[in-house]
């Protein structure tokens, strides 16, 4: 072999140990859980300093991929960021649209150079390589060797590189696409949570609840304990739902309990935790409804319901807001807003010594109290036609109330308040074979409902050629008049039985025994 050979065999050799050295070293960069620009920013420095591929750019295809912007560059440009090539444009963008490196051997002989940046010396070799990601040209890779010997070999080096930077770059995206996804979902389901659970799920003009709906915004806005009150099926939960999803706290966790659901050693066990072994089957620690909601609020439901004993430990994390997890001796302290609910008459509990007179206070501090729904009839057709269309969405069709019908929800006392409304529209609508629902579909049959006869003596209009009601109505109206006896109906009609027995066939009239 002679000398000259034997110099060129020994500066390939330190070439190629060079490179893999190289390789490695940009191997480990891209590995890293850092910030996409950084990575390659670090990895351009790293081809700068160890393998004399000097002013490295990374070009990326932008997100609605009509062309590349420069993403990374090792060299001073302020302006590289608004750097743009469409595809075919300049050498990047042939690169793009030919999916083929660019070799010059003097960059100012390539017809094709715009030189937009600014960094690059033109009597100097340039090299222009594809970024692949999942099989498309995403991105270019380019960078300028400080002379031109072994230029192919350079580039195919660059091309390693280009490939080691389109994995990391397909890794990171994806990354990227997830994270975007998952806050897309995030903020879908806070506008859900707040649609739901909104103001707007609190209906109604009576004063009383006008007076509701302000107590709300104003306590909604700072960290007081609530205490709503009212009898079972007013929508206490929701209007706790309201005050935590309108509050500063809607980004953090609501946790609710029906204390009257458990014993005092599970309630215990429930709000505050327990450790490992505290009881039998304890076999893991468990944290406790209290450390689920740190940072939210807590609901509290049927709070008038626990026993004097544990009274005395659910003041303490009121007061101090600390507390220890059954069989620990860590003292644990909480942010948690407070929302209890209670049906009873807590003042009363109190004069009897059933419920604690500091617990009271300390519970009363905000009281909102719902009136029944018999107080407020007047909202009755608003709130009827709220809940039939929740019901109607659920079902997947139209829904639609009769005058006839709300003629006849209006006659009941509703004992159990809006949600045996909301039971009986969603009875009356599983009966509705067409979704009109009728007076004859709108039956009450809780503990407040009256006999038949009653209710529908009461219910049933005594004129029967009243122009304001349905034909539907007015047979009925008859028929019940008539105690469901259809030729006597017809009589009050002015028809035949026949007529009348088609009338109850076409309208779809339910006939009642009597």
């Amino acid at each position: 072999m002679s000398a000259a050979n034997a110099i060129m065999e020994s500066a390939s050799q330190a070439m190629l140990q060079n490179q893999l050295r190289t390789l490695y070293r940009v191997g480990l960069v891209l590995s890293r859980a850092e910030a996409l620009h950084a990575t390659l920013e670090s990895m351009l420095g790293i081809l700068h300093e160890q393998a004399d591929l000097h002013h490295g750019m990374v070009a990326l295809r932008e997100p609605e991929g009509a062309a590349l912007s420069v993403h990374a560059l090792h060299a001073e440009c302020a302006d590289r960021e608004a750097v743009r090539y469409r595809s075919g444009e300049g050498v990047i963008g042939w690169v793009l649209a030919h999916r083929q490196p660019v070799v010059a051997e003097r960059l100012g002989d390539e017809p094709r150079f715009l030189d937009r940046m600014g960094v690059y010396d033109r009597d100097l070799p340039f090299l222009a390589v594809p970024i692949v990601i999942a099989g498309n040209v995403s991105g270019v890779l380019a960078a300028q060797p400080s002379n031109a010997a072994a230029l192919h070999v350079q580039e195919r080096f660059l091309g390693m590189i280009a490939d080691l930077v389109g994995s990391s770059v397909g890794r990171a995206w994806e990354v990227e696409h997830g994270q975007r996804a998952l806050q897309e979902e995030r903020d879908s389901l806070r506008r859900q949570l707040r649609g739901e659970y909104g103001f707007d799920t609190l209906v109604g003009h009576a004063p009383a609840m006008r007076q509701v709906f302000e107590q709300v915004r104003q306590v909604s806005k700072w960290n007081t304990t609530v205490l709503v009150r009212g009898e079972s099926g007013t929508g206490k939960e929701l209007v706790a739902n309201a005050v935590h999803y309108n509050s500063p706290r809607a980004n953090a966790p609501f946790i609710k309990l029906n204390c009257a659901a458990l014993p005092d050693n599970l309630l215990e066990s429930e709000l505050f935790g327990h450790e490992k072994g505290a009881f039998t089957g304890a076999v893991a620690s468990r944290r406790g409804r209290f450390e689920q909601a740190a940072g939210g609020t807590i609901f509290l439901d049927e709070i008038g319901e626990i026993t004097p004993a544990f009274q005395a430990k659910l003041l303490r994390v009121l007061q101090e807001g600390e507390f220890e997890r059954l069989g620990g001796t860590r003292t644990l302290r909480v942010d948690v807003r407070v929302i209890a609910a209670t049906n009873r008459n807590l003042e009363d509990a109190v004069v009897k010594g059933e419920f604690r007179e500091d617990l009271y206070y300390r519970l009363n501090v905000m009281p909102i109290y719902l009136p029944p729904l018999r107080d407020r009839v007047g909202d009755l057709p608003e709130l009827a036609q709220f809940l039939l269309d929740k019901i109607a969405e659920r079902q997947g069709r139209q829904l639609a109330l009769t005058g006839g019908a709300l003629r006849a929800l209006a006659n009941h006392d509703w004992p159990g308040n809006v949600r045996e409304l909301e039971n009986c529209l969603e009875r009356a609508a599983v009966m509705s074979e067409d979704g009109s629902i009728d007076s004859d579909l709108v039956m009450p049959s809780g503990l407040g409902a009256r006999p038949q006869v009653e209710e529908s003596a009461a219910a049933v209009p005594s004129n029967l050629n009243d122009p304001e009601l349905s034909e539907r109505e007015r047979v009925v109206a008859a028929l019940e008049q008539a105690g469901w006896v259809q030729a006597k109906a017809a009589r009050l009609l002015g028809m035949t039985p026949r007529q009348i027995a088609y009338r109850i066939q076409t309208l779809k009239i339910r006939v009642r025994q009597i």
